[in-house]
């Protein structure tokens, strides 16, 4: 956990720091109908609570209105058009090697969106936050398979130390 503040903090604010955005927004991908795609929209419910009256910062993707792979171009466009310059941490769940499987990571780069499942090839974001949920079988339905067998508890109390830490990384 502290590793994760730790990064996230140091990313955030020297990013946020070297550049003149005008809005945060948390883009939180995902969706309810798969548990272990549920990682990014159970981040966005924690994060409304914690700081979504926070000024200048928005929190798009959360359980109520669920931000999915078919969704995010038209919401990438639609911030664009109405934020000059915002700075965007994408999060979303990922598949990587069995031993990452509960790890928190953060990227000075955007997110692949769908990559796992072969699905996009685009990034999102100027950071990104990773939460592994299950390792990459290299086979997209084998992947989409284990997303849906992944363990809610897991996920669950993953999206918890990741909206508890960014809460801490930038309430500083």
């Amino acid at each position: 956990m502290q590793d994760f503040i730790t990064d996230f903090k140091q990313i955030f604010w020297s990013k946020l720091n070297n550049n003149n955005y005008n809005r945060i927004i948390f883009l939180c991908v995902g969706t309810d109908r798969v548990i272990g795609d549920c990682f990014g929209p159970l981040v966005g419910e924690k994060l409304k609570s914690l700081i979504g009256k926070m000024k200048d910062i928005e929190i798009i993707g959360d359980l109520e209105k669920t931000i999915c792979i078919n969704d995010i171009e038209k919401v990438i466009k639609a911030i664009k058009e109405e934020v000059d310059n915002p700075f965007i941490i994408g999060i979303d769940a990922a598949l990587d090697k069995k031993d990452s499987i509960g790890k928190i990571v953060v990227d000075e780069q955007g997110i692949k969106v769908g990559s796992g499942l072969n699905k996009t090839n685009f990034e999102i974001g100027e950071i990104s936050v990773k939460g592994i949920v299950s390792y990459n079988t290299g086979m997209p339905k084998q992947n989409f398979i284990l997303l849906q067998n992944t363990s809610l508890g897991l996920v669950n109390e993953m999206a918890k130390l990741t909206a508890d830490g960014i809460y801490r990384a930038i309430n500083v």
